[in-house]
């Protein structure tokens, strides 16, 4: 398995000398290229950090998790999870750390854990992805995926959380 990342470049190089392509200064201009978007991500994501931070700080997540419950218990998701549901989008990993909190209270295998892991494996980090997505490009209209991508993480917490409850 080890051999995959040497055959790979040897191929890759083979190709671009068989095009007459300068291999080194096309892979200096891409690593400068990386550099500079690279750069212009810190921002963003040191927003992003900050406003997570602010939010469990300021007592808003805690609130937020208790206004959640009872609609969580109506599509059958346990109220011990609220937290990781609302975190997961923002932070993975806050949402691994409780996850953890989960998993060391309830134990491995209860209904509660299988929820949080399977909760937790099927969702992203949507504004953190969002925002490196967007941050490249100059695309207008950004409402529409941000819906959709909410949409789909509140789904895949419910349907993660039946096919506990089922199996």
């Amino acid at each position: 398995m080890a051999i995959v990342i040497p055959c790979l470049f040897i191929i890759i190089f083979t190709v671009a000398a068989a095009r007459k392509v300068n291999v080194f200064s096309s892979f200096t201009a891409g690593a400068g290229e990386g550099l500079k978007f690279t750069l212009s991500l810190l921002p963003l994501l040191a927003a992003l950090f900050m406003m997570c931070e602010i939010m469990e700080a300021s007592g808003i997540a805690a609130a937020l998790s208790e206004a959640l419950k009872p609609v969580m218990n109506f599509f059958g998701i346990p109220e011990e999870l609220s937290r990781l549901a609302l975190i997961k989008p923002f932070s993975g990993s806050g949402s691994l750390s409780l996850l953890t909190d989960v998993l060391t209270t309830y134990g491995p295998d209860s209904y509660v854990s299988r929820c949080a892991c399977t909760l937790y494996a099927s969702s992203e980090t949507v504004f953190y992805v969002f925002a490196l997505y967007f941050s490249g490009t100059n695309k207008k209209g950004r409402a529409l995926p941000l819906a959709i991508v909410l949409l789909s993480c509140a789904l895949s917490t419910v349907i993660s959380c039946l096919l506990c409850r089922v199996m």
